[in-house]
């Protein structure tokens, strides 16, 4: 089965306390799958700039795709993919996992973020993106070639450098990196669960 909603945005927010907190003067926003999903179904540029986190200053933005045509159901679809951003360039770096098969979906993305930062975006399909080998594996790949452009290439070059945002002949292992991300996921699922357990520290209440 491939990685539920839930968990991109698990990893999302592993990459940015892990990660990006390392980096306080970086500019990037790993957008959510249900902000992502809002801001292609919604058409009320207006409303959906009011929801959406504040772009001003931001670099570079990183928005899992989905294929999801139903509106009445957020977890829909069958198939993720990776736009990346590029505000400062006016780029929309497309990777899909499965020969483009979520182009259409990451065009209409692009020209809705286009709207909504008032500025013209280029979309670019890179063909040469890391292709999975079974039907389940997309929203891995995703995850992982998340992790790799943030660190191996926006974080790891100076301001004002140019980099390519090729993937080619980046190889994935898709059976360990679901095996780490599980791994990781959990962890923060049983965290996030202690701190919310009472202290023991905590008084006695009086009934």
């Amino acid at each position: 089965m491939t990685v539920p909603l839930q968990n991109i945005a698990f990893w999302e927010e592993f990459l940015e306390h892990e990660i990006l907190t390392k980096y306080p003067q970086a500019r990037i926003i790993l957008l959510r799958p249900s902000m992502t999903f809002l801001l292609m179904k919604n058409k009320n540029t207006e409303m959906v700039r009011s929801a959406l986190p504040d772009f001003r200053g931001v670099t570079h933005i990183f928005l899992p795709i989905n294929d999801n045509r139903n509106v009445s159901q957020a977890e829909g679809g069958s198939h993720w993919s990776l736009l990346l951003v590029s505000i400062i360039d006016g780029v929309a770096f497309h990777y899909d996992s499965l020969d483009g098969a979520n182009n259409a979906e990451a065009w209409d993305a692009t020209k809705r973020l286009s709207s909504v930062l008032g500025k013209p975006l280029r979309f670019h399909y890179l063909a040469d993106c890391p292709q999975q080998e079974n039907g389940s594996d997309c929203g891995v790949f995703v995850c992982i070639m998340m992790r790799h452009l943030l660190v191996k290439r926006l974080l790891a070059v100076n301001a004002g450098e140019k980099i390519s945002m090729s993937m080619a002949h980046k190889a994935i292992d898709a059976y360990g990196a679901r095996k780490e991300m599980l791994k990781i996921i959990s962890s923060m699922r049983k965290e996030g669960e202690r701190r919310r357990l009472p202290s023991s520290n905590t008084p006695p209440r009086i009934e």
